[in-house]
C-alpha cells in the first residue's frame, strides 16, 4: 500500500513538473516586442491545458489550449512603442514576464565582422559605456550551436545593454541600434546570431542548397574547418529557426569573406537565403547588408568578384547595401576596426527606407551605364544626385581598356553625377573598372561623402588562381 501511494505521489509530481507552462528563451523578461504588430507568443504545457495570458498594456486577457503535441501558440496585438509592461501567463503554474518593452526588433547576423565586439579587441567601444544608461536597448545573444534539423528553442536571454553585456555583443549591431534608438526614440531589441568564418550556406536551409545544382556544387567545395561549420543549414537550424515566430522589423547582415572562393554562386545563394528567411517569418522584411571590405586574399580577384555578386543582390526587393572600402586602413586585416561607421551606414539605410526619416544621400553611388563617345568612356551612376568628387589630386584604381583587354590607368573628369574616363593608349574604349581588385583602395566619392561602389563594365573572365 505504501509503495502504491509513493508511486502515485511521484507520478503526480512528475506530471505536474511537465504540465507546467514553459516558454522558449526568446520570450522572457526584458524582451522587446515589435510595435504595432500581430506578435506571436508560444510555448509548451500539458496537452489540453488552458492557459490565460494577460498583457498589461491593455489589461486584456486571452485564453489558449495546449494541443496534443503539448504545444501552444497565440497571436496578440502590440501597441505603439512604450513600456515597461508585464505579461502574465497562468495555467498549472504562473509565469510573470517583467520589464517588457514595445519597440523595434532587428536580427544582426553573419560571420566575424558582424560578430566582432569589445572582447575581440575593439577597445574604442569603451567610449560608449558612460552613455548606455541613457539608451533603451535590449540584447539577445545566441550561442554558437548547430543542428541537423530545425530547432524550436535556443539558449540565451534578454538583457539590458550595459557596460558588461555590450562587451560580448556585436559592435556593428550596437551602433546600428543606438542610432535607431536615438532617431526613432523607441526601445530597440537586437538579436545577435553570428559565427565567425561561416559561409552563407550554413545559414540557408539545407534542402534549398541540396536541391539546387549550382548551390550544391559550390557547397561541396567548402573546406572543413575546426572552428566553424560548413554543412548547409546547420547554423540556420539552431540559430535562426528558433527565432522565426518572434516578430522582427528586419535583418542586417555582414558576411561574404568565407564565400570568396565560390563568388559566382553567391548572388543566387543570398537570394535563396533571404527568401527562405522571409518565408519562415512570413514577413517580407527589409534586409540590409555590408559589402565586404578590401583585403589581400591569397587568390587573384576573388574579393572583387564577391563584391560584384553582392552588388547584384540589390536587384532583390527591400535590400540595401553599404560600402565600406573607405573605412579600411590595413588591407592585411580582414576585420577592419571601424565598426561604428558601418553600423551608422546600416542605420541610415533603415531610417530612410524602413522608417522614412532619413533625408539626403544615404546610399553609395552604384554604376548605372557606360556610353562611349570617341576616345572617352562616359560612366553614369545611380544615387549620385549630389555629384561626385575625387579625394586627392589623382584618381586611384580607375582603369580603361579597349578590345585588346589591356587596362591602363585612367584620366578622369567629373561632371555632376558622371565621370568621363580616358587614356591616350585606348583609342576606342570598351571597358572601365573601378577598384575592381581584392585590396584596391579608390578615391571616388559622392559629394555627400559616401564611397562609390566598386564596379566593372565588362564581363571578361578573370584570373582567380593562387597568388604565388
Amino acid at each position: 500500500m505504501k509503495k502504491t501511494l509513493l508511486f502515485l505521489i511521484l507520478s503526480f509530481l512528475t506530471f505536474s513538473l511537465y504540465a507546467n507552462i514553459r516558454l522558449p528563451n526568446i520570450l522572457g523578461s526584458n524582451m522587446v516586442l515589435q510595435q504595432k504588430s500581430t506578435t506571436k507568443l508560444w510555448g509548451w504545457g500539458s496537452p489540453g491545458e488552458k492557459i490565460k495570458i494577460t498583457t498589461s498594456w491593455d489589461n486584456k486577457s486571452i485564453e489558449v489550449l495546449t494541443d496534443g503535441n503539448a504545444s501552444w501558440q497565440i497571436s496578440i496585438q502590440t501597441p505603439q512603442a512604450g513600456g515597461p509592461y508585464t505579461v502574465v501567463l497562468e495555467g498549472e503554474n504562473k509565469i510573470t514576464l517583467e520589464n517588457i518593452f514595445i519597440g523595434e526588433v532587428w536580427v544582426c547576423s553573419g560571420q566575424s565582422n558582424m560578430e566582432w565586439s569589445h572582447n575581440n579587441g575593439l577597445t574604442s567601444i569603451k567610449e560608449e559605456f558612460s552613455q548606455l544608461s541613457k539608451l533603451n536597448i535590449k540584447l539577445f545573444k545566441i550561442p554558437k550551436v548547430t543542428s541537423k534539423t530545425p530547432q524550436d528553442n535556443t539558449e540565451g536571454g534578454w538583457v539590458a545593454c550595459d557596460s558588461n553585456t555590450l562587451k560580448a555583443f556585436s559592435a556593428v549591431g550596437y551602433y546600428f541600434g543606438k542610432e535607431l534608438n536615438k532617431d526613432l526614440n523607441v526601445p530597440i531589441g537586437l538579436i545577435s546570431s553570428n559565427w565567425g568564418g561561416t559561409p552563407a550556406e550554413v545559414w540557408t536551409p539545407e534542402n534549398l542548397v541540396e536541391g539546387n545544382a549550382v548551390l550544391k556544387e559550390a557547397a561541396a567545395k567548402k573546406t572543413p574547418a575546426p572552428w566553424w561549420p560548413i554543412a548547409p543549414g546547420y547554423a540556420y537550424n539552431a540559430m535562426i529557426a528558433p527565432l522565426v515566430n518572434y516578430n522582427i522589423a528586419g535583418a542586417i547582415w555582414y558576411q561574404g569573406e568565407s564565400n570568396t572562393t565560390t563568388a559566382s554562386s553567391y548572388t543566387e545563394l543570398m537570394n535563396t537565403m533571404i527568401s527562405a528567411w522571409r518565408k519562415a517569418w512570413n514577413n517580407n522584411f527589409p534586409f540590409y547588408y555590408v559589402q565586404i571590405a578590401p583585403y589581400k586574399y591569397d587568390s587573384y580577384n576573388i574579393g572583387a568578384l564577391l563584391r560584384e555578386a553582392q552588388t547584384k543582390n540589390l536587384a532583390t526587393e527591400k535590400t540595401g547595401m553599404v560600402v565600406v572600402s573607405d573605412l579600411v586602413s590595413d588591407t592585411l586585416n580582414i576585420h577592419p576596426t571601424n565598426k561604428k561607421d558601418v553600423g551608422l551606414r546600416l542605420a541610415n539605410l533603415a531610417l530612410a527606407e524602413t522608417y522614412g526619416l532619413k533625408k539626403g544621400a544615404y546610399k553609395s553611388p552604384i554604376f548605372k551605364s557606360l556610353n562611349v563617345s570617341g576616345s572617352n568612356a562616359e560612366i553614369d551612376f545611380d544615387y549620385a544626385e549630389t555629384g561626385l568628387l575625387l579625394k586627392g589630386d589623382k584618381p586611384k584604381e580607375i582603369f580603361i581598356a579597349g578590345a585588346d583587354k589591356v587596362f591602363y590607368p585612367a584620366t578622369v573628369k567629373i561632371k555632376g553625377n558622371k565621370i568621363f574616363v580616358s587614356n591616350k593608349q585606348v583609342k576606342t574604349p570598351v571597358a572601365v573598372r573601378y577598384q575592381f581588385s581584392n585590396a584596391g583602395l579608390g578615391n571616388l566619392f559622392s559629394k555627400a561623402g559616401l564611397p562609390v561602389a566598386p564596379f566593372r563594365t565588362d564581363d571578361w573572365e578573370l584570373d582567380t588562381s593562387k597568388i604565388k
